[in-house]
């Protein structure tokens, strides 16, 4: 049998614990020096220990990240944007594998646990993409569980073929159905959602639904989503991310819809971008879930991002002004229990029991953990160290096809 003790951690509600761990399960979490320690240990100094993160919402199989640095090129509309980024991906399609695990390695390092990928399916790209990504899925498969959402990006009804496209993806193996602004990209609310919600339904998948418009086409898209999540029984397997416009409704529209998400029990994704946002305190305050991901991460929509959900958590923080201790904390939410909630992990968390999955953090809590994320980050995945930055031991993690011609990484 597999035991250590990791002792001297500090959890995020609480104060020292020693974690006893067997055979990738944690066998017992008690107060730091309550009992004697035999057997393996290892002295945590302090230092913040959590379940690992959960990145609700990113972008793998388009970012630039690990490849020559790309110039933001700016552009108009959502469509304009759309069209630009078909001419970038294609040109540098020999790279896109190895782009995506480099990012996917960082996450990992990072301490990110699950992850929600939006994969594009469109008729330039046909299920490419989706291949890739369910290459990446399995070779990370013990470091990092991914979710997969059929991303039609181009639209369903206005794009030949992309329904289909979209029944093979759920075939193959993705996991979600994605959606975006029916009313501007396809110019059909009733024909795009029927679509998304129909093929969620026959495949009893969860559905993931970019929205960016504002006003009263906002508001007809939140209650045409509602109106089909109670009519397909949908109640707690439906996200809307981004969901813009509702950071500028009125007091009384948004009263309305914010009890209607919390009675449908639809998440909201927010990861503080430029520009109008929902309100995080807010939608908590009416019940509704709100979760974060790190989106676009160096691609041709936006050239930020590292990967960290703890310094996604800080952006929305400050987005939203959450300042006070508990508003951190709130803050951490959007990236641990809070999305796990969003992607329906059933086992997230740290608890007698459950698996010896976690990350520990160089902050003594969790409020200075979200407003000073310390880089120096240890995983442990199945009672494994999988990455230990604290050490700066360099992590053995997967590589794509093209990277494994390169020299091997050094073990752990």
């Amino acid at each position: 049998m597999s035991q250590t003790t990791l002792r001297n951690g500090r959890l995020r509600d609480g104060g020292p614990v020693d974690i006893e761990i067997a055979d990738a399960v944690i066998r017992e979490i008690r107060p730091a020096g309550s009992r004697p320690v035999t057997g393996p240990s290892e002295d945590l100094g302090g230092r913040l220990v959590l379940p690992p993160f959960v990145n609700g919402h990113a972008h793998l199989d388009k970012t630039f990240f690990g490849g020559d640095w790309q110039p933001h090129v700016p552009g108009g509309g959502i469509r304009e944007r759309i069209e630009d980024e078909k001419a970038r991906r294609a040109a540098l399609v020999h790279t896109a594998e190895e782009r995506a695990f480099a990012l996917a390695r960082t996450m990992v390092e990072f301490g990110t646990g699950t992850l929600r990928a939006h994969v594009d399916i469109d008729p330039d790209v046909g299920l490419a993409g989706l291949e890739r990504m369910l290459r990446l899925r399995q070779a990370f498969a013990g470091h990092l569980d991914v979710q997969i959402v059929a991303f039609p990006q181009s639209g369903i009804v206005s794009a030949p073929g992309v329904a289909d496209l979209l029944e093979e993806a759920m075939r193959l193996g993705a996991d979600v159905v994605g959606g975006l602004d029916p009313g501007s990209i396809d110019g059909d609310l009733d024909g795009h959602l029927d679509a998304v919600f129909a093929l969620a339904a026959r495949h009893d998948a969860g559905i993931d639904i970019h929205l960016h418009e504002d006003g009263p086409a906002a508001l007809a898209e939140y209650r045409a989503i509602a109106d089909r999540v109670a009519a397909y029984g949908m109640r707690g397997s439906v996200a809307l991310s981004h969901a813009y416009g509702l950071g500028r409704l009125g007091e009384r529209d948004f009263g309305e819809i914010a009890g209607v998400l919390a009675e449908q029990r639809i998440s909201i994704m927010t990861n503080g971008p430029t520009g109008p946002v929902p309100p995080v305190l807010a939608l908590v305050r009416h019940g509704v879930n709100v979760f974060s991901g790190t989106d676009n991460i160096r691609d041709s929509w936006w050239p930020f991002g590292s990967g960290d959900p703890l310094d996604l958590a800080r952006t929305v923080a400050h987005r939203n002004s959450l300042l006070t201790d508990p508003e951190l904390d709130l803050a951490l939410g959007l990236v641990t229990d809070r999305a796990a909630a969003a992607l329906g992990l059933p086992d997230h968390g740290l608890r007698a029991g459950g698996p010896a999955d976690l990350v520990v953090v160089g902050a003594r809590g969790a409020a200075e953990a979200v407003a000073d994320p310390p880089p120096a980050r240890d995983v442990l995945r199945a009672g494994r160290w999988v990455s230990r930055r604290s050490l700066s031991t360099r992590s053995d993690l997967p590589r794509s096809s093209v990277e494994t011609s390169a020299p091997s990484p050094q073990h752990i």
